[in-house]
């Protein structure tokens, strides 16, 4: 968890509906399409945990083909993987396993045979926020993360094999960051995985691929961060040791970093995503991936305010238009700011519902809660695009300490992990606009943890649309009531760090049919099974 950084909290920028069940799911494919030693033919795949239950509610089906055809997150096909397999030649089926055994909630199996003849099974986790895991290779232990470039290597179990493999890769100038070695038992097929911090390229896999005890080699090329290009870093150990400081294990550490250096949240947090990329040999593009991410949203949260975007599931579409011509006939409750901070959350929803373009902040699920709020007060206060971006530095820091040390995941903590923590974002990313102290950005952020803990994640018929929609509106509503109450200086008796662990537990606690299953709460409604086709 120590790699999160600003992408993985405002992002990924990616197609929805769903940023574990829909971006998730594309990256295990993607990376399962890399271990294929030629092109896949026929693919199944096996969906176990609330994937059997939400597969195409949440665009899941889709995203699973489109990353076997190397497609990325926002990739707009997305949408018509299906047709495109067809012309590519590739078979694809799907089975729901609803009872089968799993670690990860988020778990799916994929069984590849490519041109070739040669057969594999993949399992793959996950994990949230768009990021996975692969687990299992052929039913052999891993762990791929894709963040960066693996190696991963086929082997026969025996003396020399490893020193082997370290001696090619580095005889090509590339550092390794990490090594592990798999084996059922000794002396038998095994598995080593390298993870090197430059990219690796043909020469450094024939290589490898010279020695009688390698079976074969694929190379998965690690993530490229948005817009960055990669650069050389003089002095790797002062990169790491900066690093080191400015990791932020929980919310005490940040504030007291911000305290001691008289920085704002999203001063801090920025330092430290400087400081990472300089680990990780990248040159430091937060402010124009910053950009790049409020342009998504404005569009995400006006689009469907001008015309109304028929959702994937038929659950919602034209919400947005309603209460912008509610507000026209000046027929609105609330006042102006809370008034668009409702429209424009529920703009953003449509847009994903739709399988269009957002940004998860920090999930798909809740990708309107932030927007929705950062573009009312925009509007109502005159903000600069600069100052919003700022804001958004500021709501990752508190994204990242709690997917750090909780989840944003509904699958594993409920809707308090996407709605709540999306609201704590928002609230503190307020209280910086609005001139407010560290402390109280992460009063803020307690106060709508507070408020939304307990929350279910409950989509009916399995679709990120309905009652997720509203969510999203309370939520904005929420973070901004919450910010108010901090920025006049009311404090809270439970601090931020304590805060996130209650969240924790009480996630912990709550039952499976509550935690994005569709199969518990509103969803287990009578009017709501009827939309459900296996109720």
């Amino acid at each position: 968890m120590d790699t999160l950084g600003l992408t993985d909290i405002i992002g990924p920028i990616m197609v929805g509906p769903s940023s574990s069940h829909t971006a998730g799911a594309l990256r295990i494919a993607f990376m399962a399409r890399r271990l294929c030693l030629a092109d896949p033919a026929a693919v199944e795949f096996r969906l176990l945990g609330s994937f059997a239950h939400t597969l195409t509610g949440h665009g899941t089906d889709k995203a699973l083909v489109a990353g076997m055809l190397s497609m990325e997150t926002d990739d707009l096909r997305i949408r018509d993987s299906f047709n495109l397999a067809e012309r590519a030649g590739l078979a694809f089926s799907f089975r729901t396993l609803p009872d089968a055994d799993y670690d990860h909630p988020n778990t799916i199996d994929i069984r590849i045979v490519d041109a070739a003849g040669n057969a594999m099974d993949v399992r793959g986790e996950s994990i949230g926020g768009g990021a996975a895991v692969i687990r299992k290779i052929d039913d052999i232990d891993v762990c791929i993360t894709g963040e960066s470039t693996s190696i991963v290597v086929r082997q026969r179990d025996e003396k020399g094999v490893l020193a082997h493999i370290a001696h090619c890769i580095t005889e090509q100038d590339v550092n390794i960051a990490t090594t592990r070695m798999y084996r059922e038992r000794k002396g038998e097929i095994a598995y080593t995985v390298l993870e090197t911090d430059q990219a690796v390229g043909a020469e450094t896999k024939a290589a490898i691929e010279d020695h009688p005890a390698i079976l074969d080699v694929r190379i998965i090329p690690g993530d490229t961060r948005p817009g960055c290009s990669r650069i050389d870093v003089p002095d790797a150990a002062d990169a790491l040791q900066r690093f080191a400081e400015l990791d932020f294990a929980n919310g005490a550490a940040l504030l007291a970093y911000c305290e001691a250096h008289e920085a704002s949240l999203s001063e801090a947090f920025l330092a430290r995503e400087a400081a990472l990329a300089a680990t990780l040999g990248y040159a430091d593009n937060a402010a124009c991936y910053l950009d790049e991410a409020l342009s998504v949203m404005k569009r995400s949260a006006q689009q469907p305010i001008d015309e109304a975007l028929p959702s994937m599931g038929g659950l919602i579409g034209g919400e947005a238009r309603k209460l912008a011509d509610l507000h026209r006939r000046g027929g609105e409750l609330c006042d102006d700011q809370l008034s668009r901070a409702t429209a424009y959350a529920m703009a953003v929803l449509e847009t994903n519902a739709s399988m269009g373009r957002i940004v998860a902040a920090p999930t798909a699920g809740s990708s309107g809660v932030l927007p929705g709020v950062l573009l009312a007060l925009q509007h109502t206060r005159g903000y600069a695009d600069a100052d919003l971006a700022r804001a958004l530095a500021a709501a990752a820091a508190i994204g990242y300490l709690i997917t750090r040390n909780a989840t944003v995941s509904g699958a594993e903590g409920g809707c308090q992990a996407e709605i709540g923590s999306a609201a704590a974002m928002a609230a503190a990313a307020s209280v910086e606009l609005m001139g407010g102290t560290p402390a109280q950005c992460f009063a803020a952020a307690s106060n709508a943890l507070t408020n939304m803990m307990g929350l279910v994640c409950d989509p009916i018929a399995g679709l990120v649309e309905e009652p997720c929609q509203k969510r999203n509106a309370a939520g904005a509503a929420i973070a901004l009531v919450s910010a108010q109450i901090a920025l006049a200086g009311i404090g809270n008796l439970v601090d931020f760090d304590q805060t996130v662990e209650a969240m924790r537990k009480v996630g912990r606690s709550l039952p499976f049919e509550l935690r994005e299953s569709a199969l518990g709460g509103i969803a287990a409604a009578p009017a709501a099974c009827a939309y459900c086709p296996g109720c």
